[in-house]
């Protein structure tokens, strides 16, 4: 039977107790829709994403949204951890220089299926930053397309396309999706489509007077 999240929760608990009076004071006060319990352990859970020099908005965001939900604070303490492990994975893969953009948005990439792997080779193929073609990835695995297919588009689109280009290439997927193509297959063909597009651009450009 699976563990209790109340198992690492309590041992959060008690650390965050230790520090004392201070510490509790430094709490966002945006966590006061959270029950005592709840809010000590995800007190805690932001206290150990900033000495990890992680993203702290998106785990206060993630305990709101369970707020707003009115989920327990069982769940709402196991969402929390989850996310905070998810960018810590993110952060591993995409190296220490990765803003807080691009650890959140390397989280949902994540989280939506995508391997790690994935993340380091982004990296390495482009240059500018990460977050709209990691939300590319997201957003197309949410509308059905396979996460393989998802990722190798989105790979070897990167180096070459702006993200611009990038958000035209998820639309088109989308919109084939929706007029009944496999998502996979709308994947493929938008993709190749998107390269020529830019391919055709980028020729343009050379062949403007005054250029070389």
């Amino acid at each position: 039977m699976r563990g209790s999240p109340w198992s690492g929760a309590a041992c959060l608990l008690a650390a965050t107790l230790v520090t004392g009076t201070m510490a509790a004071q430094q709490i966002d006060p945006r966590l006061d829709r959270l029950d005592a319990v709840t809010r000590s352990i995800v007190g805690a859970l932001v206290d150990s994403a900033v000495a990890a020099a992680l993203p702290t908005e998106p785990l206060i965001q993630r305990a709101l949204e369970g707020a707003t939900k009115r989920a327990t604070g069982e769940v709402i303490v196991a969402a929390v951890r989850r996310l905070a492990q998810d960018l810590a994975h993110a952060r591993d893969a995409l190296g220490g220089t990765a803003s807080p953009g691009e650890l959140t948005a390397g989280a949902a990439a994540l989280r939506a299926g995508a391997s790690p792997a994935f993340l380091t080779e982004l990296r390495r193929t482009r240059r500018e930053p990460l977050i709209v073609p990691l939300a590319v990835l997201t957003d197309l695995v949410a509308s059905g397309v396979p996460v393989d297919s998802a990722a190798h588009a989105v790979v070897a689109l990167a180096s070459r396309t702006r993200d611009a280009d990038l958000i035209e290439f998820r639309r088109a997927v989308e919109r084939d999706i929706a007029l009944g193509a496999p998502p996979a297959a709308a994947t493929a063909a938008a993709a190749g489509l998107t390269a020529q597009s830019v391919d055709v651009n980028a020729g343009a450009r050379q062949q403007r007077p005054g250029r070389p």
